[in-house]
């Protein structure tokens, strides 16, 4: 099949080409950023934010760009004769539906618009769509959970923690995310559906953090912060630009339940994902 993607220079999509590639599929990728010594992959540079960007002719979409920017591709993708819609929502739409930070909150609120109006667009198109939503994806070293914990501990040979740290975590690999999409493209049992993805093992937020010092070589050492010293250091962070959206919110749910149900992605389309097993950083932090 002829296959777009959006957001191909994301962490699925570094695992996502050579999955669909082996399966003999042709795939065209819109970026802003082209890479053109991938083999095999049409570039088309573009911004698909933009409201009158051109899409290729193509019988699927697996969007893995920002959710809230489907909406607007989709008749285009419908008029090029596009039949199946694949894209990635987040199971952060529960989570910070009750955040105390208002931005969450309106990230929430615009996680379940656009699902909403993607099964709208599609139901009135007759074309299926499948919505995954992970919860802490890593993999790929592109993620900000995982990474940024390794980076931490790299750099300072400690991890500060906030209480107990007992919220429990699914941390699911970005490679197990593209089988997932591999896996629903002619599934009929995956039409019109949402699902819930976390990884194949849960433990809790001091034992994933744990597992990443063990990854490094590190042995762990961790510092008890007081929330309110979170909550500054959070708020110094967030000046930085690519983190502007880190807030307090973050160490309190670090004793949190974030766990989520993949049962049905399992009878669906048989969902495997692996155990949480980082790995370590291949090079410094910048």
């Amino acid at each position: 099949m002829r296959v777009l993607v959006t957001g191909i220079t994301s962490q699925i999509g570094k695992f996502l080409v050579p999955r669909l590639l082996r399966d003999s599929h042709k795939i065209a990728a819109i970026s802003r950023r082209p890479r053109d010594g991938v083999e095999h992959v049409r570039w088309i540079s573009g911004d698909i934010s933009l409201p009158h960007i051109s899409l290729p002719a193509a019988e699927v979409l697996i969007h893995l760009a920002p959710l809230r920017l489907l909406p607007d591709l989709l008749p285009r993708f419908f008029a090029q004769g596009g039949r199946r819609v694949i894209c990635f929502g987040t199971t952060s739409r529960y989570s910070k539906a009750v955040s105390g930070d208002s931005l969450e909150q309106l990230f929430s609120i615009e996680q379940i618009a656009a699902e909403a109006r993607l099964a709208e667009l599609c139901r009135a198109a007759e074309v299926p769509w499948t919505v995954f939503r992970p919860t802490l994806i890593y993999g790929a070293g592109m993620d900000r959970n995982v990474t940024v914990i390794a980076r931490i501990i790299r750099r300072f040979g400690l991890f500060p923690l906030f209480g107990a740290a007992s919220g429990r975590r699914q941390p699911v690999h970005a490679d197990d995310l593209a089988a997932a999409c591999v896996a629903v493209l002619a599934e009929p049992k995956a039409f019109n559906s949402a699902y819930d993805l976390g990884g194949g093992e849960t433990l809790t937020y001091h034992q994933m953090v744990e597992r990443v010092f063990a990854a490094e070589g590190r042995t762990p050492r961790f510092v008890p912060v007081p929330l309110a010293v979170f909550r500054f250091a959070m708020w110094c962070v967030s000046r930085i630009p690519r983190f502007k959206d880190f807030n307090a919110e973050m160490a309190r749910r670090m004793n949190e339940d974030l766990v989520f149900d993949s049962s049905a992605a399992v009878r669906d389309f048989g969902f495997a994902p692996r155990t949480f097993q980082p790995e370590p950083l291949h090079a410094d932090p910048e």
